[in-house]
């Protein structure tokens, strides 16, 4: 290898050995004489932390998904240096806006930090006064519209900002309830599919109303990809602002988030958010590497095979259904959710309780507490196994565990 290709070939390695190995990358590279490379420390060991295999979904307490190797090398290759963060997340807003074809974008503490930060931005415009006062400004309470049934719990980073949310029932009571203090309307995409009833205001009635009164739209659309076509829709059907966790299937950083949309609105949140020293957003920080690493993860999610993506999902479940379905009784199912959160395709397995002596509940319980620790959903007579967080090498591990513990209980 040439020098110069060696010392290229740096941006994209650890900094580890730096800070714990007493030698740099370059020692270890360029030197002509060979180095043992220090013992490669287990830090999930070092803490007494259990590493676990997630058959689950992008679930915020298990760490979200994991990150691409070209995440990681964009995190890894831009640590080294540092940045003016005002101009990197212009810039990289710059070029998220140009990817997702809006007027403007910014890299934000995950999506509930993009609810207090947009919903701050409604508030206070560019108005210094008001962004020093929040969440306390002066005048009355301001208020944001919500449909009933969208209340959830993470409508707790929009009362943040010092907002009272008004709760409709359909469009005529919305109307109704917009006066004066109202700043903003918040749309929760995947109310339906927590189990809500369908909506009685639609995306398309809904955002007319609020142009109608002039005030934002704001969609909180977190765990809504894939498909990849829904970073376009909501801003198509001309919501003001859209949010989009980066950490779920996008498999950006998981303490990052995308919001997009109006640029005035845009500018608002930024100025309402760290680096700056007094806004309510301060405590929201995002560093340098979660930005570039959520840039890269945006592209690489726009350009990979989405088709190619979703075979193999299936490939998966159906390589796990061939090493159980001798089990007797066992019964399987590919489920797909209807949306629009969360939509990719989990395997269902089912059995006769009375033929195989086992709940859900306690074949849940065997995986996390066995050797690898495994996350999966049981209850009643049935497991669901998601299958699209599991690396390649743990389908084959998830699959013997399964099979291994219905096994056992077949009478």
């Amino acid at each position: 290898m040439k020098r110069r290709q060696a010392i290229k070939n740096l941006s994209i390695l650890p900094v580890a050995g730096v800070a714990m190995g007493g030698f740099s990358q370059i020692d270890s590279v360029l030197s002509t004489k060979e180095k043992a490379s220090p013992p490669k420390r287990d830090f999930f060991k070092e803490l007494g932390v259990i590493p676990r295999i997630n058959a689950g979904a992008t679930m915020t307490y298990l760490s979200g998904s994991l990150m691409m190797p070209e995440v990681l090398e964009a995190i890894n290759s831009t640590s080294h240096d540092f940045a003016n963060m005002y101009e990197l997340q212009d810039k990289a807003g710059a070029k998220i806006a140009e990817m997702l074809q809006c007027e403007a974008a910014m890299v934000t503490s995950g999506a509930a930090g993009a609810l207090v930060l947009g919903t701050a931005a409604c508030i206070t415009g560019k108005d210094p006064e008001l962004i020093r006062s929040l969440p306390n400004p002066p005048g009355p309470q301001r208020e944001v519209i919500i449909q009933k049934t969208h209340r959830y719990v993470f409508d707790q980073s929009v009362r943040n900002t010092g907002v009272r949310l008004v709760e409709v029932e359909d469009a005529g009571h919305m109307e109704r309830s917009i006066n004066e203090s109202t700043v903003m309307a918040l749309f929760f995409n995947g109310a339906e599919s927590w189990g809500g009833p369908p909506d009685k205001i639609k995306h398309e009635e809904f955002v007319e109303i609020c142009k109608r009164h002039k005030i934002p739209s704001f969609i909180d659309a977190a765990a809504d990809v894939p498909p990849v076509e829904n970073l376009f829709k909501y801003q198509k059907i001309g919501f003001d602002l859209v949010t989009f966790s980066g950490g779920k299937m996008i498999m950006g950083p998981q303490s990052a988030g995308l919001l997009f949309g109006r640029k005035d609105l845009i500018e608002a949140a930024k100025l309402n958010n760290s680096p700056h020293e007094c806004p309510i957003g301060r405590p929201q920080k995002v560093n340098k590497e979660e930005i570039f690493g959520m840039y890269a993860a945006l592209k690489i999610y726009l350009e990979k095979d989405h088709k190619k993506e979703w075979q193999g999902w299936l490939d998966r479940i159906s390589s796990i259904v061939s090493k159980i379905e001798k089990i007797p009784t066992i019964k399987t199912e590919t489920v797909i959710p209807k949306g629009p959160a969360n939509v990719f395709p989990s395997l269902r397995v089912s059995w006769d309780q009375s033929k195989v002596k086992i709940s859900g509940q306690d074949i849940s319980k065997a995986l996390e507490e066995g050797t690898p620790s495994i996350i999966a959903g049981g209850r009643g007579n049935s497991l669901n196994i998601g299958v699209v967080l599991l690396r390649p090498d743990q389908v084959d591990v998830v699959a013997g565990r399964v099979r291994e513990i219905l096994q056992k209980a077949v009478v």
